[in-house]
């Protein structure tokens, strides 16, 4: 049965984890409305969108830095790969930002063009960084997040390279993914 949210349940961690993909899936709702008129391109929806996409990126990162201090609380041994990770997952989020930035205002992307290769590797470093920190999480004792959690992300992640018009989809999956996550000490995930 999945965990009843209440307002006391969402610690800053879990408030970040949970409103970051529902920004993803807004973003993604926003795209495709925008793309109606079979354009997608500067308007409300655009704006509105990359905003909250915008938006919904900084919150990964921070979950990514929230994760990383409670992992290392947990299992210090692991540091090197929590660390990597953590860089990764920051590398990415920065590019995407970037990008968004670019897309939002157009002077900023014509003045400072991200580079190809920083282009391409970005979301898959912000990607595989996060699933490292997922898998983590659902792995070390304490787990964090029941073992399901990183595979369902990694379809969501999947979804989005198959079709953009997906990303509704992907952040309704890491949404789901998400919700069991327990940062606080006193309720973690069941060890079965």
């Amino acid at each position: 049965m999945p965990p009843r949210v209440t307002l006391r349940a969402l610690s800053p961690l879990r408030l970040v984890a949970v409103t970051a993909p529902v920004l993803l899936l807004l973003y993604g709702i926003l795209r495709l409305a925008d793309g109606l008129d079979g354009d997608h391109g500067p308007g409300w929806a655009w704006n509105t969108g990359h905003s909250l996409f915008l938006a919904s990126i900084v919150l990964f990162a921070a979950l990514a830095v929230g994760l990383r201090r409670v992992l290392l609380a947990d299992g210090p041994r692991l540091r090197a790969l929590t660390d990597i990770a953590t860089g990764a997952t920051l590398a990415g989020a920065a590019g995407f930002v970037w990008v968004i930035l670019g897309d939002l205002f157009a002077g900023l992307a014509d003045a400072a063009p991200l580079p190809d290769p920083l282009f391409a590797v970005g979301p898959l470093l912000f990607q595989l960084g996060l699933l490292t920190l997922l898998v983590q999480a659902a792995t070390v004792r304490p787990r964090r997040l029941p073992r399901w959690a990183p595979p369902v992300t990694f379809v969501g992640f999947a979804a989005i390279a198959v079709n953009l018009d997906l990303l509704p989809v992907a952040g309704a999956l890491i949404f789901a993914a998400l919700l069991p996550l327990r940062p606080d000490s006193a309720a973690r995930i069941a060890t079965r």
